[in-house]
């Protein structure tokens, strides 16, 4: 008999909520089935902690006296430009931010030690943050400048608003090429001398729920140590790409823009982070519960990391230059081996992501549904899926006249 999120949380209320890691769930219903550990398991959870550019903190700072517009003007929190083009007081810092005067790349490799992903982790640390601005002046705010400090604790909206975390699936990046190279990807060596992967594999959240059936529009989920929501789907989400027979993507896919309130959240679980020679990002942790409504979503819980592939990408001049294709693909289990083989060759893998933190939110997350402390959502919507006929296009260039 399927089960209602209504009635699941019921049981959590209760404290009579079965609720299993999706690395536990893997052995649970190999001894089980599939059919029985459906009807005794209420929650699986998920979960993946790495470095999610597309990240930053939208908040209010409150009008000052006499009043200013920073609309239209200039505004920077530790001298990391901000985006201030929403209203008066109302500003934006994203996580590739650099300071002005940040050399970036011009003595290659950058350094980049410090960006918007750090001012985030500050602010959710409660340290305090130099707030520098000016403005042109209006009748109705006629400020011009501004120079405070300011702290979490007194500011009166602080959200974090990500619109593109929790890749489904992604690239492994390899270097065909005679020189080091630095990418998002971390630093890949020449001659095939390493490769990177970024992913949590089969603790992973789009990749338990493949077909988006339980994760939509309005699901709660553990975000950067507090709680947060599934707002829309990420920006280039792709749901079409080639599958496996068990659904899940070849390839990267599906991701989620996710929110919440930046004051219930920790350092431990958004760390501002430096790519050599790239820039700065934000490492963000994301736990997400999966309902086990039946047996069919159950069965997509147990996904391993062998079940799950990744296509290997020439990061020197394929990647760059947009160029089709891939050098072959290869499993999770084969990756966190520590070694692939490609082109006859045995390459040492790394991982950006944190699969150890990664087991750590998903037992958090469990803890709190255990306790009672965390209901679920049934999403208002449904994530697009392959028949939605949404897909990630590339720029179409026009020549300016």
């Amino acid at each position: 008999m399927p089960k209602t999120i209504r009635e699941i949380n019921e049981k959590i209320k209760r404290g009579e909520a079965v609720v299993v890691t999706a690395e536990e769930i893997i052995d649970i219903a190999e001894e089980k089935g599939a059919k029985k550990a459906a009807e005794q398991i209420d929650v699986v959870t998920t979960a993946t902690f790495g470095p999610m550019c597309s990240s930053g903190v939208y908040l209010n700072i409150g009008h000052s006296k006499p009043r200013i517009k920073l609309g239209g003007g200039r505004a920077y929190l530790n001298d990391v430009p901000v985006y201030t083009g929403f209203a008066a007081v109302d500003i934006l810092i994203g996580a590739n931010a650099l300071p002005d005067d940040d050399p970036r790349n011009k003595i290659h490799p950058g350094e980049f030690s410090y960006g918007g992903g750090h001012v985030i982790e500050e602010l959710v640390a409660g340290k305090d943050l130099k707030l520098t601005a000016t403005a042109y002046g209006t009748d109705c705010y006629p400020r011009k400048k501004l120079e405070t400090w300011i702290n979490i604790k007194d500011l009166n909206e602080t959200v974090l608003f990500n619109p593109r975390n929790a890749y489904q699936n992604y690239n492994v990046a390899v270097n065909l090429s005679d020189r080091v190279i630095y990418t998002y990807m971390g630093i890949v060596k020449p001659h095939l001398a390493n490769a990177n992967y970024c992913s949590a594999g089969q603790l992973s959240p789009l990749l338990n729920d493949p077909y988006y059936k339980t994760i939509g529009i309005g699901t709660r989920i553990f975000l950067g140590g507090g709680v947060g929501y599934v707002a829309w789907q990420g920006t280039q989400h792709n749901p079409t790409v080639p599958r496996t027979p068990n659904g899940v993507p070849r390839a990267g896919a599906g991701t989620l823009a996710v929110m919440g309130d930046l004051k219930e959240m920790s350092p431990e679980w958004l760390r501002g982070t430096t790519m050599h020679g790239y820039g700065t990002t934000l490492t963000v942790g994301i736990g997400i519960p999966i309902p086990i409504l039946d047996e069919e979503i159950l069965t997509y819980t147990t996904v391993k990391d062998e079940d799950i592939y990744a296509q290997v990408i020439d990061y020197s001049q394929a990647y760059p230059d947009f160029e089709p294709g891939s050098l072959g693909e290869v499993n999770y289990r084969e990756l966190k081996s520590g070694k692939i083989t490609l082109q006859e060759k045995e390459v040492p893998t790394g991982s950006l992501s944190s699969y150890a933190k990664a087991r750590e939110i998903a037992d958090t997350l469990k803890g709190w549904i255990k306790r009672g402390e965390f209901l679920l959502t049934e999403s208002v919507q449904n994530l697009p899926s392959a028949d939605s006929g949404l897909t990630f296009k590339p720029l179409k260039e026009r020549a300016l006249e």
